[in-house]
């Protein structure tokens, strides 16, 4: 992108306002650091980067604290014999203890489904030994503990116990001399780094010992009696001793830390992105900004687009959309001064670089933008009486330097090209610009006045006009773009607006009527049109939405009642079944009740489409169809002539059915795609019964076959099926002595005996029910 077109866009300011959320210096410098990226795909992923952490937020509520830039740090270590000071080394761990509290709130990643965070996360070695070192030798107030070493232990020991001799011997000293009256404190304190009295200056001559310091005022003495002497020698041994064995403990550290250099870096830069990550939906929250994906297509479509450095100043930003269909190159901008022309291409551009870069653009969640290689813009006055350049000529050098790289994949923002000279001359210049970029594909967005390049973009291929609208009473702008139309500049109703004496204005009204160029009720009238339009599509949109959320709100109650309707019918079916079971109530009566259930909940639902059920002839053996009566696909295994039914096997229940209770899947004629239940033969034989439903119990063990049978019992009596076919198999015929012992004391089997050799024979057993 062209760094020009960056500044003339004020995208370096949105960059300024997207540090500010930042938590870390370090996170600032990468957020003013951000550029836009060149590929689709890595823009895609970040955006949906930001929305999986945007629910992250939401979420745990997680947030990430301030952290020590280490930019300083690494630097400094590529000195070999560099050896870190303590506070590095605290500003080192302190930041490694943020990168493991983010690392460690982002591990819910993967049960979310959270792609983008987990690559952030499993992308980073970890300095395992360093943190742990660190964490061992400092203490949370930065200072090296004394475990460190067994020496640095030893060494503090000894130094405390030879504080407490100096603290015991003052004291005994003051107390058994009376000299507290000559001290200003009646307690040691510490000067050229030896422990001392605060003696009043008038009596240093009375005891032998060494003044080291006197106070601001002079009134006070910092006395060393000669008693304390060799205690502060022997003290000062010791701090020597701890300060050489704390730098071992340093060197160590750095140590360390060099060893796993890399994995240190790649912490520290995990921590800065997760920053900038957070300072991203920080901006979002501010702005009302949402992530954008970039689109496959060539067109703009950016729905309730507002200026981001608007919104993110507080100010009113009133939105307006952006569109330019993919059959359409160019996109021309009429109407009057201070309408949102130039607002308009400058949200536009800016809209475009923040997308590429990752960062939430102001606009709703259905607009879509395609990716642009490069943005060009040529707006505003760039005259330089040192460059002896006038706003014409900038334009015209501007333009010179970039037609060499405008291609088929540009983005080119043209504010009012060709002001500055002849009128006819600017706007045929204008017009040939166009035409130019319409040549090489080029996606353009440009705002004029001229009246020639207003009749051009009605008139041209490709070429789209709009016009900012402004209010038919009081002039003032609406800020709203209306498409496919010109609008007026309507200039002297400006200049009244902002204050030029009305006998210039009532002049230059005069001039324009002797020209005869007054087009003003012309435009005026278009205006007022366009302004009803918007009104009325506005409202229209609001009304659409009110439908909307009725509907929904209809959906959603009418699934609750159906779901619960259900529920009670579930209920009361299992309770007939068990009165049905405990003999309470008859098998007639029990199928009666469980129709006027069926009844209860109702018929087809007309929201489906009628299914057309097939004729006898049409259906054929191992075909799959629908069971239309139950919604259920199946496997046709049998046809009954006689009768005119079919047997269907659904997921391996069989059952008889008439013929016209089945149709096509899904509406439409099936392939005959033979596919047979396992064991199922064809039968030469009339079938017996109304309803016939089979099971097959082949590999099971025992009691589980037994458990299998005793469901499969309670599906048939709910559909009132009249005959039953158990396929046990052959085998030892112990798991056909268990279904006969079964059947045996079922009250509900009239009867049951071995099928003919030609239907399964003694590996099937046929079922009365009563």
């Amino acid at each position: 992108m062209e760094l020009r077109s960056l500044q003339l866009l004020e995208f370096p300011k949105v960059l300024a306002a997207l540090s500010s959320h930042s938590v870390s210096s370090a996170g600032e410098n990468a957020c003013l650091n951000i550029s836009p990226l060149a590929e689709a795909g890595e823009i895609n992923r970040n955006a949906r980067r930001f929305r999986q952490a945007q629910a992250f937020y939401r979420e745990t509520g997680f947030r990430l604290e301030g952290f020590t830039a280490l930019d300083g740090l690494f630097h400094f270590l590529e000195k070999p014999s560099s050896v870190l000071d303590i506070d590095a080394l605290f500003a080192l761990v302190q930041t490694l203890q943020q990168a493991s509290l983010v690392r460690e709130a982002l591990s819910i990643a993967p049960k979310r489904e959270w792609d983008e965070l987990e690559v952030l996360t499993d992308g980073v070695s970890w300095p395992e030994k360093t943190f742990a070192g660190l964490k061992r030798c400092l203490d949370p107030d930065g200072n090296i503990k004394d475990g460190s070493t067994p020496e640095l232990y030893d060494i503090r020991q000894s130094l405390r116990q030879l504080q407490q001799r100096c603290a015991k011997k003052v004291k005994d000293f003051i107390h058994g001399e009376d000299l507290s009256h000559y001290l200003q404190d009646e307690f040691m304190t510490i000067s050229s780094d030896r422990y001392v009295l605060p003696l009043k200056s008038n009596f240093k001559g009375r005891f032998q010992g060494i003044v080291h310091d006197y106070s601001n005022t002079g009134e006070t003495c910092y006395f060393e009696p000669m008693f304390l002497v060799e205690l502060n020698n022997s003290l000062q041994e010791l701090r020597q001793k701890e300060k050489e064995e704390e730098h071992k403990v340093l060197k160590y550290l750095t140590g360390l830390l060099r060893s796993e250099l890399e994995q240190a870096e790649a912490a520290y830069a995990f921590l800065v992105d997760f920053d900038v990550l957070q300072a991203k939906i920080s901006f979002a929250e501010e702005i009302g900004g949402t992530a954008v994906d970039v689109d496959s297509g060539r067109g703009v479509r950016l729905s309730g687009a507002r200026h981001p450095l608007l919104a993110a100043s507080g100010g009113e930003a009133q939105p307006v959309d952006i569109e330019l269909p993919e059959d359409q190159r160019i996109l021309i901008i009429s109407g009057g001064n201070a309408g949102g022309k130039t607002v308009t291409l400058k949200t536009m551009g800016l809209i475009a670089l923040m997308a590429y870069s990752g960062i939430p653009v102001t606009v709703d969640e259905n607009s879509t933008l395609p990716l642009f290689s490069s943005v060009f813009a040529i707006m505003g006055d760039e005259q330089s009486i040192e460059d002896h350049v006038s706003t014409f000529t900038a334009q015209i050098r501007s333009f010179s330097r970039i037609w060499p790289d405008i291609d088929s994949s540009t983005l080119f923002l043209m504010d009012e090209f060709g002001a500055g000279t002849d009128p006819a001359q600017g706007a045929a210049l204008a017009q040939s610009v166009i035409d130019g970029l319409l040549e090489t594909g080029a996606t353009c967005f440009a705002a004029t006045h001229f009246p020639a390049l207003k009749a051009y973009a009605l008139a041209t291929e490709k070429v789209r006009a709009a016009s900012v609208l402004f209010d038919p009473d009081t002039k003032k702008p609406l800020f709203s773009l209306a498409y496919d139309q010109v609008g007026a500049s309507i200039a002297i109703d400006v200049a009244r607006e902002h204050g030029l004496p009305e006998t210039i204005v009532s002049r230059a009204e005069q001039y324009l009527l002797l020209d005869g160029s007054d087009t003003g009720s012309v435009m005026d009238r278009l205006n007022s049109l366009a302004v009803e339009r918007e009104k009325e599509l506005e409202k229209m949109g609001k009304e659409l939405e009110k439908l909307k959320t009725k509907r929904a709100k209809l959906d959603e109650k009418f699934r609750r009642e159906k779901m619960a309707l259900l529920d009670d019918v579930k209920v009361q079916a299992q309770s007939v079944l068990k009165q049905w079971q405990d003999g309470k109530v008859g098998r007639k009566q029990a199928l009666k009740k469980m129709a006027d259930l069926r009844e209860r909940v109702g018929g087809e639902d007309d929201s489906k489409p009628e299914v057309k059920p097939f004729s006898f002839d049409e259906v054929e053996e191992g075909a799959e169809v629908m069971n239309l009566g139950w919604g259920r696909k199946g496997v046709v295994l049998e046809k009954d002539d006689r009768r005119r039914r079919v047997k269907v096997d659904m997921d391996g229940v069989a059952m008889w059915i008439p013929a016209k209770q089945v149709g096509p899947v899904e509406g439409e004629r099936a392939e005959n795609t033979p596919v047979r239940t396992a064991g199922a033969e064809k039968k030469d034989s009339a079938p017996r019964g109304d309803m016939t439903l089979k099971v097959d119990l082949r590999g099971m063990r025992a009691d589980i076959a037994v458990s299998e049978l005793g469901k499969f019992f309670d599906q048939a009596l709910l559909r009132g099926a009249t005959k039953l076919e158990i396929v046990h198999g052959r085998g030892t015929g112990a798991l056909r002595r268990e279904v006969h012992a079964f059947l045996e004391n079922n009250s509900a089997v009239s009867g049951f005996s071995l099928a003919p050799e030609d239907q399964g024979g003694d590996g099937m057993t046929e079922v009365d029910l009563m």
